[in-house]
């Protein structure tokens, strides 16, 4: 208990602070639409663009968590994430926020691969994939603190105020992952920049890890991208929702995403200890999430099926794990952010490119907000349910590459 509180706590607490920016404008997005006058594809591209940053600044953040540790690279990150907060908070453009949004991208963009790292480092490989789940599920917990409790705050404040809470918790975590955080000695520290950056060319170009990352972005484009925007804008345009349903249909959504989160997790590990691959948990997973989307695109949804699709989707995040058993362990911050930037790829892409097909049909208009049409939606996530079972059957053709037992050589 004393390794998860002095060195696992901090960490996932910086996971927590980074998905409640990332979720927070599922909540503020019909403000945002009113104040500044954005459309679909505006607001798609504001969102994502925190995904686009991440993407980024994966491969080159990764050589530094190797070279420098998790520790300092993330503290030092989320001083960059508390300004890109202060300056959304006080933005008067659009260009303003889109700027702000990407500072916040950069500066929270490595929260969970220095968590994943250190739990690497400092904890034996048959507890990654539970202290994977439980970072994941921190995560999750941030996107629930971006629903029902932001929209209860908004009643009574600004959500310029509100967003600065965000913030000061910025700076908090930094400040404790600075002060309280013990070092952990890397291996990597020993090879030189050119070393760091062969091995992980080696890595890009490894046949299964392109099938597990292309799977991981296939079914992030959809999951995560609907999960937080889009979902809430089909729960008030399709399902009629008030404002406050809304909030307590997303909290529903990210209780279920802990539930999947930690139970994949434990799942996977349990299945390690049997001698069992997880890669087939992986696969399952998937598909159930993708059967699931496939319901809503033909008209079948409600919050319960959004519940299942988000709980079944976060059984790809097992690709982490599954990579770092193939990798050496002073290369697990390089293996885990090469395989995000798939992942952030995926993401962005899915939420601008939902946000550009609802833009194809015109706006609907109430008292309370600007919407989009109802028929589109099927459209927009048609879309990204192509590009998910994409993923999934080119991982599927290539699950044998998956299950070798023989590290990477690098």
């Amino acid at each position: 208990m004393s390794l998860f509180w002095r060195v696992s706590a901090p960490f996932i607490a910086g996971y927590f602070v980074s998905y409640v920016y990332r979720m927070v404008n599922a909540v503020l997005a019909p403000t945002l639409v009113a104040e500044f006058g954005l459309s679909a594809g505006e607001l798609g591209l504001l969102s994502s663009m925190y995904f686009l940053s991440f993407a980024l600044v994966q491969l080159p953040f990764g050589v530094a968590l190797d070279r420098f540790g998790p520790r300092r690279v993330n503290a030092t990150l989320l001083l960059l994430a508390a300004a890109g907060g202060l300056l959304f908070s006080t933005a008067e453009s659009y260009a303003s926020l889109v700027l702000a949004r990407a500072l916040i991208g950069l500066g929270v963009s490595v929260c969970l691969m220095a968590s994943l790292t250190a739990f690497v480092l400092w904890y034996p490989p048959e507890r990654i994939s539970t202290m994977n789940g439980i970072a994941f599920a921190a995560g999750a917990l941030g996107a629930m603190t971006a629903t029902v409790p932001l929209e209860l705050l908004l009643r009574a404040w600004h959500w310029r105020d509100a967003f600065m809470l965000i913030v000061a918790a910025t700076l908090a975590v930094s400040l404790v992952l600075w002060l309280c955080v013990p070092e952990r000695a890397e291996l990597s520290r020993r090879t030189s920049t050119r070393e760091q950056l062969r091995a992980l060319g080696s890595l890009l170009v490894d046949a299964a890890f392109l099938r597990l990352a292309l799977c991981l972005g296939a079914s992030q484009c959809a999951a995560v991208a609907l999960q937080t925007l889009w979902i809430a804008t089909w729960l008030r345009d399709v399902a009629g929702y008030t404002p406050a349903g809304v909030a307590r249909g997303l909290l529903a959504v990210n209780v279920a995403m802990i539930v999947g989160y930690i139970g994949f997790g434990r799942a996977a590990d349990l299945w390690q200890r049997r001698g069992r691959d997880p890669l087939a948990l992986l696969i399952a997973g998937v598909a159930a999430s993708a059967a699931s989307l496939g319901l809503l695109v033909f008209g079948l949804g409600s919050l319960l099926v959004w519940c299942v699709f988000v709980a079944a989707g976060t059984a790809v995040v097992l690709g982490y794990s599954i990579l770092s058993r193939r990798v050496p362990r002073e290369m697990a911050g390089r293996a885990n952010t090469a395989i995000n930037v798939v992942g952030f790829v995926g993401m962005f892409s899915g939420q601008w490119g939902i946000g550009l097909v609802l833009d194809l049909w015109p706006q609907t208009k109430a008292a309370e907000f600007t919407g989009y049409a109802p028929e589109a939606y099927p459209w927009a996530l048609g879309m990204v349910w192509a590009v998910q079972l994409a993923g999934l059957a080119w991982l599927w053709t290539g699950r044998k590459l998956l299950v070798e037992r023989v590290q990477i050589s690098l």
